[in-house]
């Protein structure tokens, strides 16, 4: 995961996109319980990844309170991360499906950098709404918190 990270951002002088940066919260994410992970490979090589985990219930959403409408259980999607040269074939989208599908959640939720629309909009094709946006008073960027209904939910 360490090496697929450092590929995906060996370009970005970004501290909050550097690899301690990075491990520091793949260990707290993958300390919780429930956390899950899948890993996508080709030829033997993996090529992304993606993980998460469910949210206490009641749990907010960093630097963000939860609408009304959006109650429920809900998995948090952490991280998904697909090298560079497997990008637009559709792995990415494979991978967030066998990490999501076995999930007993009434919604998914995520974060994306708001400055990066074609990945809002990437996730929007999938079934994903824009439900806040937020700044944090950390070191991170401005982020689009985006949600998900899964079949069943109310």
């Amino acid at each position: 995961m360490l090496d697929i990270h450092d590929e995906v951002y060996a370009d970005n002088p970004d501290p909050f996109h550097s690899r301690e940066c990075f491990t520091y919260f793949l260990d707290l994410w993958s300390s919780r319980k429930n956390w899950r992970c899948v890993s996508g490979w080709e030829d033997g090589s993996a090529v992304g990844y993606a993980y998460g985990a469910m949210l206490a219930p009641g749990g907010r959403w960093k630097g963000s309170g939860r609408r009304r409408d959006l109650r429920g259980s809900v998995f948090a999607l952490s991280e998904l991360m697909v090298l560079p040269g497997w990008r637009g074939t559709g792995r990415a989208k494979k991978i967030h499906d066998a990490l999501i599908g076995p999930v007993a959640a009434d919604m998914v939720s995520l974060q994306v950098e708001t400055a990066h629309a074609k990945v809002i909009c990437l996730y929007e094709s999938w079934g994903y709404g824009k439900a806040d946006e937020f700044a944090s008073d950390d070191d991170s960027p401005p982020c689009t918190v985006m949600v998900k209904k899964l079949s069943g939910a109310v």
